[in-house]
C-alpha cells in the first residue's frame, strides 16, 4: 500500500454527478443513456439533454424540502420519522415551481440538462486518468451548509437546512459546534500540521467551533500560498482543505458571479481553472508521490441525477435542536454528486461503484493517520484507500491539464475585489430590497467569525476579543432587515480583512 503523508481536498458547490459527468463517456460508469425523463406539473416528460448552459440563469431550488420533491416526487412533503419513498422523479417539477414562483427567465427543462465532455476537459481528463467514484452521495439531501458541515465533522450538528434565523448571533459568535470535535480538533490533537485554502474572505469553515483561535494562528492561507508553499522543500500538511471563491454574491448579493465555486450560477469553467491550478500545483511539488487529492462537490445544486441515494447511519451525537427544523434524523443521504481520487498510486481509469459519503473522506484520513471515528457516520463510512493500488508510483501522470473550455462569457475579466467593493452603497438597488435569503444568511455567519478573527488579531486572545465584541456584532446583525443591510454589512467585512492582508 502506497505511503500518503498529504490529503488534499477541494470542496465545489452544487452540481450533481449526471450534471457534471453523466454524458462523459466514461466506461464503465453509471452514467445517462439519453432516455432518462422527468415529468412536468402539465403531465409533460422532459427527457435528459447535453449541453448545458456554462451560467445558469435561475439558482435551482436545493433546500431540504426542494429536494424531497426532486427525489420524491412533486408535492411530496416531510412530516419527520422515515424519509419517503424516492423515484428522482421531481427535478423538473420542482424547477417549474421555482420558476413560477420567482418569475424568472428560465426553462424547467434546465435541470435535465448535463455537460459534454468538450465542455468540461479539466474534469474529464481527470476522471479518465485516475478514479471517479459513481457511487458519492451528498451526506444528506438537502443544501450547502449541513453538507459542509459533515465534512469536517460527520455530523451537521442537527441542520437539516440552510440557517435562517439572525436572532440566534450569540451563539454564532462561538461557530457550530459539535459533541466530538471535527476533523481539524483530531489533526491536532495528533500533532499533525493542516491548513485550510480560503478563496475569499469568508470560508464557511471559519464558522466551526474553535476555528478562531486558528484563524489567528495563520491556519488559513491564500491558494498563492499554498502554491508558494508547495514549491518549497519541506511541505509538511497532513491535510489542505481547499475552499473556492464564492463571487459576487459578497460584493452585491446578487448572484455567485466571478467567483471559482461552480455554483449554477457562476461560469463553471471558471471552477475548472481552479480544479486546474490546483492539481497543477500538486502535481509539479516534491511531495506529489506522498499526495492525495478528492475533488468533489457539497450537494448537487436542484440538479437531476438518476441514482437513487441510499439510506444512511445517523451520526448518533447530541446537538442543538433548533438547529433541526424538519426533524430529519440524518439517516438518509442525499443526491449523488462527482468525486475524483487524484493520485500517483490511482491506476489510470478507475470506476469505483463502492457507496460513499462525504464521510469516507474522514474515515480515509482517520485510517491513514491513526485517528478515532467522530461519530457512527464516519465510523461506518466506506474508505476509498483501496483505490491507491497502482503496483508502482505511476509515471505517467500529465503534468498539465487541459485548458478549460472556452464559455465566452466575459464579464468577469478584469475584475478584482477592489473593483468589485468599491464605493458604498448609499442607495438600494432594487434586486436588494427583499428579505435577507439562506445563502446571505449562511455568509452572515462567518462574517461574524472573520470580525471576531479581525479583533482577535489586534491582541491575540480570541476570548476578549469575544467579550469586547460580542455586543456589538449582535446588535449588527439583528439589525440586518434586507439584503441590503446584508450587503452592507458584508461588504464592509469584506474591505476590512482585504486591508488585514495587506497590512
Amino acid at each position: 500500500m502506497a505511503v500518503i503523508e498529504h490529503v488534499f481536498v477541494l470542496m465545489l458547490e452544487n452540481r450533481s454527478f449526471d450534471h457534471l459527468l453523466g454524458f462523459a463517456g466514461l466506461r464503465g460508469a453509471d452514467g445517462l443513456t439519453g432516455a432518462e425523463s422527468n415529468p412536468l406539473p402539465s403531465g409533460e416528460r422532459v427527457p435528459v439533454a447535453r449541453g448545458a448552459p456554462y451560467i445558469l440563469p435561475i439558482d435551482p431550488g436545493h433546500e431540504f424540502g426542494d429536494v424531497v420533491e426532486q427525489l420524491c416526487g412533486p408535492g411530496t412533503s416531510y412530516a419527520g420519522g422515515p424519509y419517503p419513498p424516492i423515484d428522482n422523479q421531481g427535478f423538473a417539477a420542482c424547477l417549474a415551481d421555482h420558476i413560477a414562483r420567482t418569475r424568472a427567465a428560465a426553462d424547467p427543462s434546465l435541470a435535465m440538462r448535463g455537460f459534454g465532455p468538450d465542455q468540461l476537459p479539466v474534469l474529464t481528463t481527470l476522471a479518465r486518468e485516475f478514479a471517479v467514484c459513481d457511487r458519492w452521495f451528498s451526506s444528506m439531501p438537502g443544501p450547502t451548509w449541513p453538507n459542509r458541515l459533515f465534512v469536517h465533522a460527520a455530523s451537521a450538528a442537527g441542520l437539516d437546512d440552510s440557517p435562517t434565523s439572525l436572532r440566534s448571533v450569540t451563539s454564532i459568535v462561538h461557530g457550530f459546534e459539535f459533541e466530538h470535535g471535527t476533523v481539524f480538533d483530531r489533526l491536532d490533537r495528533a500533532g499533525l500540521s493542516w491548513h485550510v485554502v480560503e478563496g475569499d474572505a469568508l470560508p464557511q469553515s471559519l464558522a466551526l467551533g474553535g476555528m478562531l483561535e486558528r484563524a489567528v494562528e495563520r491556519r488559513f492561507i491564500g491558494l498563492d500560498d499554498l502554491k508558494e508553499r508547495l514549491s518549497r522543500p519541506g511541505f509538511d500538511d497532513a491535510y489542505v482543505f481547499i475552499e473556492p471563491s464564492y463571487g459576487h454574491v459578497l460584493a452585491d448579493g446578487r448572484n455567485f458571479k466571478c467567483g471559482s465555486s461552480m455554483h449554477p450560477l457562476d461560469d463553471v469553467t471558471r471552477g475548472e481553472r481552479l480544479v486546474k491550478e490546483v492539481y497543477e500545483a500538486i502535481r509539479s511539488s516534491a511531495c506529489w508521490p506522498t499526495s492525495l487529492l478528492l475533488i468533489t462537490f457539497d450537494e448537487h445544486g436542484g440538479l437531476y441525477d438518476h441514482v437513487t441515494p441510499p439510506p444512511a447511519v445517523a451520526p448518533g451525537d447530541t446537538f442543538d435542536p433548533d438547529n433541526n427544523r424538519h426533524g430529519f434524523r440524518f439517516d438518509q443521504l442525499g443526491v449523488r454528486v462527482p468525486a475524483l481520487i487524484v493520485s500517483p498510486h490511482v491506476p489510470r481509469g478507475v470506476v469505483d461503484h463502492t457507496v460513499y459519503d462525504h464521510t469516507s473522506l474522514l474515515a480515509t484520513v482517520e485510517h491513514l493517520y491513526g485517528l478515532e471515528p467522530m461519530t457512527r457516520r464516519d465510523a461506518a463510512a466506506e474508505r476509498f484507500d483501496h483505490l491507491l493500488s497502482a503496483p508502482a508510483q505511476r509515471r505517467d501522470t500529465p503534468a498539465r491539464l487541459p485548458e478549460p473550455a472556452v464559455s465566452g462569457i466575459r464579464e468577469c475579466e478584469g475584475g478584482t475585489w477592489e473593483e468589485r467593493l468599491a464605493g458604498d452603497l448609499e442607495e438600494m438597488p432594487e434586486h436588494l430590497s427583499g428579505e435577507v435569503d439562506a445563502a446571505l444568511v449562511g455568509f452572515l455567519h462567518v462574517a461574524v467569525a472573520r470580525e471576531l478573527h479581525l479583533a482577535a488579531s489586534v491582541h491575540r486572545d480570541v476570548g476578549r476579543a469575544i467579550r469586547d465584541e460580542e455586543d456589538r456584532l449582535v446588535s449588527a446583525v439583528r439589525g440586518v432587515r434586507t439584503k441590503f443591510d446584508a450587503v452592507r454589512l458584508l461588504r464592509d467585512v469584506e474591505r476590512r480583512y482585504q486591508r488585514h492582508r495587506e497590512a
